[in-house]
């Protein structure tokens, strides 16, 4: 691994961000390697238990410890080249010692559990990489460069510089981050600051690469190379985050690799002392082998691996995908839980929230049949939601015509006759007495953290709708969840504004609101969060979500409409997106580092207990042999109790 000290001066596309150690190619080949390992034990442990010819079983065992067998042992002898001592060459050499003791059912079992954990790591590895190559996508490969005498060239986005023009025509995903220079429209820019609505941008309004432009035709000035933006930023973000994550695991492998020399020294010690004192060369033999067998951390693997795969498995029946058993085992260790809001304790969708009326002639079914039958052609989002409205209360909507869309400003149609225009206040709303009224209303509503949408009649104001991001129903009990689970209140951390995520947060419970945020400043506020102690778990959905969730200790996103990018990088998912999941995988995950703290006291002592045996007095090898296969079966099934839907249940309280 190259040294982190090393950084580049600038983010770099992000194909070549994640270091390529193992492909998707490479991937496949040791999930199928691992598959064959699996199926070849199953098949030999059937024909040893149905007493089948010991050929037969002998081929079958032997055939699972090759193909399961050589990636491990291949790696460890790479790795005694440089010195090292790996553990997964200690866990092949004591699988074949276990044959070579007529204990090939129980070296099976061990090939087999470490083949499956090295397939599942690659796949893991090889997806993260594939995510975050793909990010670059979202801003498209060419753009529109004007040129100074007003013509349009075609160019590669990556090909613009710093102070090009570029057109960017109504729909358009915007090539590069700049400055509007010209024309107005609504950007989608919830890919990079998780904001919920479409922002209207007009001239000396920043925009971003890779965000959605509306209905409106924009000229920009390109501020930042195709290397520099935003979204190449947050690329490398991810991948930062991923490396320094590895690094944790560092402590890990040294308690390998000392557990490694100090196996092979103690069975070398078993087997050479005794002779140095005259001891008989099969006696000596005998008892280093059984030393071997007693000394196989079989059990002490069990003990970790069956309750956390367990409890993965049994968050996986019920809608949450646990991406390994480290992660199972970290979400445990949570002691504070931080939000995304839009997508995440909100639906993501704008919905109406209420009609504030100015003209008593009106009624609200009326207002919202007019606003509703004059935004029916539009394809804002906030158009959606007023018609969307209408249709839940069952009105009619009369047909629009000499319909007009006014990119940043609302629509303007003729329904029955009269004049109808939606819009902004800021478009609609003119200095004057008779606009004074609904300048208040509008501003009462957006200081509630609403969007207002003024809905004039023959050019004077009516009505002022107020719409909102519908928070997700079950959102405020999983916020009391997580707080009395951990101890500690969670931190809300989104893109959008103060006073609509002050709002929301008031709804749900959260009194720590982080408004504004882009994604860099999202993974300032992990790590800040970090440093005072606390072990972040970090739920989210978006795109903009990707970097704080990598920098977390564990990072959940919400399935349904989370994003690939999202998805990938998260540890965890939440695959329908139902928020009450959330304290109970981490109540279970507590539940499954109990058992394996139980599993390892143990597997700890029966292998204390066996080894002092062999060394001090004379331990049979059969004796041996079912001490240490006794640990193991009992320390597994322990494990296993945690595949019972009892346990999902009484995670949930």
């Amino acid at each position: 691994m190259a040294s982190s000290t090393a950084t580049p001066t600038r983010p770099t596309p992000a194909s070549a961000l994640v270091p390529v150690r193992r492909t998707r190619l490479f991937a496949l080949a040791e999930i199928r390697w691992a598959a064959a390992s699996t199926a070849l034990f199953a098949l030999g442990a059937a024909a040893y238990f149905a007493d089948a010819p010991s050929w037969l079983w002998w081929t079958l065992l032997l055939a699972c410890y090759a193909t399961g067998g050589w990636e491990p042992g291949l790696a460890g002898l790479r790795a005694l080249r440089e010195k090292t001592l790996d553990v997964d060459l200690l866990m092949v050499v004591a699988a074949v010692g276990a044959a070579a003791v007529g204990q090939v059912l129980d070296g099976g079992l061990l090939i087999v559990i470490f083949a499956t954990s090295g397939a599942l790591e690659a796949l893991a590895t090889a997806r993260t990489e594939d995510s975050v190559r793909g990010l670059l996508d979202l801003a498209p490969d060419s753009a529109i460069r004007l040129t100074a005498d007003g013509g349009e060239q075609p160019v590669a986005a990556a090909d613009l510089e710093i102070g090009d023009l570029i057109l960017v025509r109504p729909g358009d995903r915007i090539a590069a981050d700049g400055c509007v220079v010209g024309g107005a429209s609504e950007v989608d820019q919830a890919t990079v600051t998780g904001e919920s609505m479409p922002v209207d941008k007009a001239v000396d309004d920043e925009v971003f690469a890779g965000t959605l432009n509306g209905t409106g035709s924009l000229r920009v000035r390109v501020d930042r190379r195709a290397e520099d933006s935003v979204v190449a930023r947050i690329a490398a973000l991810v991948e930062e985050a991923s490396r320094t994550k590895a690094k944790a695991q560092l402590f890990i492998e040294k308690i390998e690799q000392r557990y490694s020399i100090g196996m092979v020294v103690a069975t070398i010690a078993v087997f050479v002392v005794p002779l140095l004192f005259g001891a008989a060369l099969r006696d000596s033999l005998l008892r280093a082998m059984t030393f071997m067998i007693v000394a196989s951390p079989c059990a002490v693997v069990l003990a970790t691996m069956p309750p956390l795969l367990a409890a993965i498995a049994n968050a996986g029946r019920h809608g949450v995908l646990v991406k390994s058993a480290v992660v199972m085992e970290q979400l445990g260790t949570t002691t504070r839980i931080a939000f995304d809001k839009t997508g995440t304790l909100t639906r993501g969708v704008p919905e109406l929230a209420e009609i504030r009326l100015l003209d008593e002639r009106f009624t609200e079914e009326q207002v919202l049949r007019l606003a509703a039958a004059a935004e029916h052609p539009s394809e804002h989002p906030l158009a959606a939601a007023i018609v969307r409205s209408a249709r839940r209360r069952g009105l009619t909507l009369p047909d629009a015509d000499e319909f007009t869309a006014r990119p940043g400003r609302g629509v303007r149609a003729l329904v029955e006759g009269h004049v109808i225009e939606v819009g902004s206040p800021a478009a609609l709303l003119e200095p004057g007495d008779v606009f004074a009224e609904a300048a208040v209303v509008a501003g009462q509503l957006q200081n509630d953290g609403r969007t207002a949408v003024v809905v004039c009649c023959e050019h004077a104001p009516i009505a002022v709708l107020g719409l909102t991001d519908e928070v997700r129903a079950e959102a405020a009990a999983t916020v009391a969840a997580v707080t009395e689970l951990t101890g500690t209140a969670p931190v809300l951390l989104t893109g959008d504004n103060l006073a609509t995520a002050t709002r929301l947060a008031a709804q749900v419970g959260i009194t720590d609101v982080r408004a504004g945020l882009l994604p860099e400043e999202k993974v300032s506020a992990v790590r800040d969060l970090e440093a005072d102690g606390s072990r972040i778990t970090m739920v989210g959905d978006g795109i903009n979500d990707a970097p704080a969730l990598a920098a977390a200790q564990v990072g959940i996103a919400l399935g349904g409409a989370g994003s690939d990018l999202a998805l990938q990088t998260a540890d965890a998912v939440v695959v329908r997106a139902d928020l009450t999941t959330i304290p109970a995988v981490i109540a279970l995950s507590r539940r499954a580092r109990r058992v394996v703290i139980a599993n390892l006291v143990i597997a700890g002592s029966f292998i204390a207990v066996l080894v002092a045996w062999d060394l001090i007095g004379h331990l049979p090898l059969p004796l041996g042999v079912a001490g240490h296969e006794g640990s193991t079966v009992l320390v597994g099934l322990n494990g296993l109790r945690l595949l019972r839907s009892a346990a999902w249940e009484r995670a949930r309280g």
